[in-house]
Protein backbone atom coordinates (compact mmCIF):
# COMPACT_ATOMS: atom_id res chain seq x y z
CA UNK A 1 0.00 0.00 0.00
CA UNK A 2 2.84 2.31 1.03
CA UNK A 3 4.83 1.60 -2.73
CA UNK A 4 1.43 2.27 -4.10
CA UNK A 5 1.14 5.78 -2.33
CA UNK A 6 4.99 6.93 -2.76
CA UNK A 7 4.14 5.93 -6.75
CA UNK A 8 1.48 8.31 -7.00
CA UNK A 9 3.10 10.67 -5.38
CA UNK A 10 5.88 10.84 -7.56
CA UNK A 11 3.48 10.55 -10.66
CA UNK A 12 1.96 13.72 -8.93
CA UNK A 13 5.08 15.69 -8.54
CA UNK A 14 6.46 14.86 -12.12
CA UNK A 15 3.00 15.99 -13.48
CA UNK A 16 3.27 18.95 -11.30
CA UNK A 17 6.62 20.11 -12.15
CA UNK A 18 6.15 19.50 -15.55
CA UNK A 19 2.82 21.36 -16.33
CA UNK A 20 3.25 24.22 -13.58
CA UNK A 21 7.38 24.38 -13.86
CA UNK A 22 8.87 26.61 -10.66
CA UNK A 23 5.33 27.37 -9.24
CA UNK A 24 4.51 23.67 -9.64
CA UNK A 25 7.40 21.97 -7.57
CA UNK A 26 6.33 25.16 -4.93
CA UNK A 27 2.46 24.35 -4.71
CA UNK A 28 3.97 20.14 -4.18
CA UNK A 29 6.78 21.69 -2.18
CA UNK A 30 3.37 23.41 0.23
CA UNK A 31 1.64 19.82 0.01
CA UNK A 32 4.97 18.56 1.61
CA UNK A 33 5.02 21.00 4.31
CA UNK A 34 1.51 21.12 4.92
CA UNK A 35 1.34 17.13 5.89
CA UNK A 36 4.12 17.81 7.85
CA UNK A 37 2.59 20.44 10.22
CA UNK A 38 -0.60 18.23 10.74
CA UNK A 39 1.52 15.79 12.25
CA UNK A 40 2.84 18.04 14.19
CA UNK A 41 -0.56 19.75 15.20
CA UNK A 42 -1.21 15.97 16.11
CA UNK A 43 1.60 15.54 17.98
CA UNK A 44 0.97 18.67 20.19
CA UNK A 45 -2.80 18.02 20.77
CA UNK A 46 -1.52 14.42 22.12
CA UNK A 47 0.93 15.65 24.05
CA UNK A 48 -1.70 17.78 26.32
CA UNK A 49 -1.32 21.13 24.44
CA UNK A 50 -4.92 23.25 24.41
CA UNK A 51 -6.22 21.82 20.71
CA UNK A 52 -7.88 24.90 20.02
CA UNK A 53 -4.45 27.34 20.58
CA UNK A 54 -2.66 24.80 18.61
CA UNK A 55 -4.69 24.41 15.67
CA UNK A 56 -4.93 27.76 15.10
CA UNK A 57 -1.30 28.13 14.82
CA UNK A 58 -1.14 25.44 12.37
CA UNK A 59 -3.59 27.20 10.59
CA UNK A 60 -1.94 30.39 10.30
CA UNK A 61 1.68 28.03 8.56
CA UNK A 62 -0.87 26.10 6.69
CA UNK A 63 -2.41 29.31 5.02
CA UNK A 64 0.86 30.96 4.36
CA UNK A 65 2.35 28.18 2.93
CA UNK A 66 -0.43 27.42 1.09
CA UNK A 67 -1.01 30.77 -0.32
CA UNK A 68 2.66 32.41 -0.53
CA UNK A 69 4.31 28.89 -2.23
CA UNK A 70 1.21 28.44 -4.23
CA UNK A 71 0.88 32.03 -5.90
CA UNK A 72 4.14 34.20 -7.32
CA UNK A 73 2.29 37.52 -6.82
CA UNK A 74 3.37 38.68 -3.64
CA UNK A 75 0.52 41.56 -3.70
CA UNK A 76 -2.19 38.92 -4.26
CA UNK A 77 -1.13 36.61 -1.72
CA UNK A 78 -0.68 39.31 1.00
CA UNK A 79 -4.44 40.06 0.33
CA UNK A 80 -5.81 36.49 0.21
CA UNK A 81 -3.61 35.87 3.38
CA UNK A 82 -5.26 39.15 5.53
CA UNK A 83 -8.81 37.45 3.83
CA UNK A 84 -8.45 34.30 5.13
CA UNK A 85 -7.12 35.14 8.89
CA UNK A 86 -10.44 37.70 8.62
CA UNK A 87 -12.72 34.22 7.63
CA UNK A 88 -10.73 32.03 10.09
CA UNK A 89 -11.49 34.21 13.18
CA UNK A 90 -15.33 34.14 12.22
CA UNK A 91 -15.44 30.45 11.23
CA UNK A 92 -13.40 30.33 14.47
CA UNK A 93 -16.24 31.77 16.80
CA UNK A 94 -18.85 29.89 14.51
CA UNK A 95 -17.59 26.84 15.23
CA UNK A 96 -16.35 27.51 19.42
CA UNK A 97 -20.44 28.57 19.44
CA UNK A 98 -21.84 25.15 17.62
CA UNK A 99 -20.02 22.66 18.50
CA UNK A 100 -21.90 22.24 22.30
CA UNK A 101 -25.49 22.45 19.99
CA UNK A 102 -24.36 20.07 17.58
CA UNK A 103 -22.85 17.60 19.97
CA UNK A 104 -21.14 15.77 17.38
CA UNK A 105 -17.65 14.94 18.78
CA UNK A 106 -16.52 11.26 19.56
CA UNK A 107 -17.93 8.27 18.01
CA UNK A 108 -21.38 6.93 16.52
CA UNK A 109 -22.75 3.76 17.59
CA UNK A 110 -21.48 1.87 14.39
CA UNK A 111 -18.32 2.74 15.90
CA UNK A 112 -19.16 0.24 18.92
CA UNK A 113 -17.65 -2.79 17.34
CA UNK A 114 -14.59 -1.28 15.75
CA UNK A 115 -13.93 -0.17 19.65
CA UNK A 116 -14.26 -2.66 21.70
CA UNK A 117 -11.20 -3.52 23.99
CA UNK A 118 -9.53 -0.27 23.32
CA UNK A 119 -9.59 2.14 25.95
CA UNK A 120 -10.82 6.03 25.30
CA UNK A 121 -9.14 7.82 28.55
CA UNK A 122 -6.62 9.62 26.01
CA UNK A 123 -6.65 12.58 28.58
CA UNK A 124 -8.04 14.59 25.53
CA UNK A 125 -11.92 15.85 25.33
CA UNK A 126 -13.02 14.81 21.84
CA UNK A 127 -14.96 18.55 21.65
CA UNK A 128 -11.75 19.91 21.70
CA UNK A 129 -10.84 17.61 18.35
CA UNK A 130 -14.10 18.12 16.82
CA UNK A 131 -13.19 22.09 16.84
CA UNK A 132 -10.15 21.03 15.21
CA UNK A 133 -11.36 18.91 12.36
CA UNK A 134 -13.80 21.45 11.81
CA UNK A 135 -10.67 24.33 11.37
CA UNK A 136 -8.62 22.47 9.55
CA UNK A 137 -11.21 20.65 6.90
CA UNK A 138 -11.94 24.41 5.74
CA UNK A 139 -8.27 26.11 5.14
CA UNK A 140 -7.89 24.54 1.44
CA UNK A 141 -11.09 25.79 0.37
CA UNK A 142 -10.92 29.49 1.98
CA UNK A 143 -7.37 29.77 0.65
CA UNK A 144 -8.42 28.51 -3.24
CA UNK A 145 -11.33 30.92 -2.88
CA UNK A 146 -9.03 33.94 -1.38
CA UNK A 147 -6.19 33.66 -3.95
CA UNK A 148 -8.50 33.40 -7.06
CA UNK A 149 -10.53 36.45 -6.04
CA UNK A 150 -7.19 38.34 -4.82
CA UNK A 151 -5.64 37.98 -8.23
CA UNK A 152 -7.96 38.66 -10.16
CA UNK A 153 -9.20 41.24 -8.43
CA UNK A 154 -5.43 43.45 -7.64
CA UNK A 155 -4.81 43.12 -11.30
CA UNK A 156 -8.11 44.67 -11.81
CA UNK A 157 -7.30 47.36 -9.37
CA UNK A 158 -3.76 47.95 -10.47
CA UNK A 159 -4.83 48.36 -14.22
CA UNK A 160 -8.18 50.60 -13.52
CA UNK A 161 -7.93 54.30 -13.04
CA UNK A 162 -9.66 55.36 -9.84
CA UNK A 163 -11.81 52.57 -8.90
CA UNK A 164 -14.90 54.06 -6.70
CA UNK A 165 -15.84 51.34 -3.63
CA UNK A 166 -19.48 50.79 -5.15
CA UNK A 167 -17.03 49.39 -8.53
CA UNK A 168 -14.62 47.32 -6.84
CA UNK A 169 -17.54 45.75 -4.90
CA UNK A 170 -19.38 45.31 -8.05
CA UNK A 171 -16.14 43.47 -9.51
CA UNK A 172 -14.96 41.87 -6.64
CA UNK A 173 -18.65 40.10 -6.57
CA UNK A 174 -18.18 39.51 -9.89
CA UNK A 175 -15.53 37.53 -9.83
CA UNK A 176 -16.80 36.00 -6.73
CA UNK A 177 -19.91 34.85 -8.59
CA UNK A 178 -17.86 32.31 -10.73
CA UNK A 179 -15.17 31.54 -7.70
CA UNK A 180 -18.33 30.28 -5.09
CA UNK A 181 -20.07 28.37 -7.71
CA UNK A 182 -16.91 26.01 -8.35
CA UNK A 183 -15.67 25.60 -4.74
CA UNK A 184 -19.21 24.96 -3.29
CA UNK A 185 -19.60 22.20 -6.11
CA UNK A 186 -16.35 21.00 -5.25
CA UNK A 187 -17.01 20.98 -2.04
CA UNK A 188 -20.22 19.01 -2.27
CA UNK A 189 -19.07 16.45 -4.68
CA UNK A 190 -15.72 15.95 -2.63
CA UNK A 191 -18.16 14.84 0.33
CA UNK A 192 -20.51 12.79 -1.06
CA UNK A 193 -17.98 10.65 -3.08
CA UNK A 194 -15.62 10.31 0.00
CA UNK A 195 -18.75 9.20 1.84
CA UNK A 196 -20.28 6.96 -0.71
CA UNK A 197 -19.52 3.84 1.61
CA UNK A 198 -20.96 5.28 4.26
CA UNK A 199 -24.19 6.00 2.64
CA UNK A 200 -24.70 2.65 1.20
CA UNK A 201 -23.46 1.15 4.70
CA UNK A 202 -26.28 3.16 6.35
CA UNK A 203 -28.95 1.51 3.25
CA UNK A 204 -28.21 -1.64 4.09
CA UNK A 205 -28.83 -1.13 7.79
CA UNK A 206 -32.27 -0.29 6.81
CA UNK A 207 -31.84 3.58 8.46
CA UNK A 208 -34.65 5.27 8.40
CA UNK A 209 -34.91 8.94 6.93
CA UNK A 210 -34.65 10.34 10.54
CA UNK A 211 -32.10 7.93 11.86
CA UNK A 212 -29.98 8.88 8.74
CA UNK A 213 -29.87 12.75 8.91
CA UNK A 214 -29.50 12.56 12.92
CA UNK A 215 -26.47 10.26 13.28
CA UNK A 216 -23.83 11.32 14.74
CA UNK A 217 -21.59 10.22 11.97
CA UNK A 218 -23.25 11.84 9.02
CA UNK A 219 -23.92 15.10 11.14
CA UNK A 220 -20.17 15.89 12.04
CA UNK A 221 -19.50 15.27 8.33
CA UNK A 222 -21.83 17.51 6.59
CA UNK A 223 -21.55 20.37 9.18
CA UNK A 224 -17.78 20.42 8.34
CA UNK A 225 -19.08 20.82 4.52
CA UNK A 226 -21.42 23.31 5.58
CA UNK A 227 -18.57 25.43 7.92
CA UNK A 228 -16.54 25.28 4.82
CA UNK A 229 -19.34 26.82 2.76
CA UNK A 230 -19.58 29.07 4.72
CA UNK A 231 -16.34 29.89 4.95
CA UNK A 232 -16.17 30.06 1.33
CA UNK A 233 -19.03 32.85 0.86
CA UNK A 234 -17.22 34.91 3.37
CA UNK A 235 -13.90 34.87 1.63
CA UNK A 236 -15.78 36.97 -0.95
CA UNK A 237 -16.95 39.83 0.64
CA UNK A 238 -13.81 40.24 2.91
CA UNK A 239 -11.54 39.74 0.21
CA UNK A 240 -13.11 42.66 -1.69
CA UNK A 241 -12.92 44.75 1.64
CA UNK A 242 -8.90 44.15 2.17
CA UNK A 243 -8.96 44.49 -1.50
CA UNK A 244 -10.46 48.05 -0.88
CA UNK A 245 -8.32 49.10 2.02
CA UNK A 246 -5.21 48.39 0.44
CA UNK A 247 -6.52 49.96 -2.98
CA UNK A 248 -3.98 53.03 -2.54
CA UNK A 249 -0.99 50.35 -1.99
CA UNK A 250 -1.48 47.89 -4.82
CA UNK A 251 -1.76 50.84 -7.15
CA UNK A 252 1.54 52.30 -5.88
Amino acid sequence: MLNTVGILSLILAGLMIWIGRSAGFRSFLSIGINFLILLLNIRLIAWGFPALVVTLLSALFILATTIFLGNSNDQSNETAFYATLLVLAVLTGLIVLLQGPLSVQGFGNENTEDLEGMSLLVGIQFQQIMTSTMLISTLGAIAEAAIAEATGLTELVKMGSDLTTAEILKHGFSIGHEIIGTALNTLFFGFFGGFLGLFIWYVKLNYHFAEFINNKIFVSEIAMVLISFIGVALTVPLTVIVIRLRAKALKS
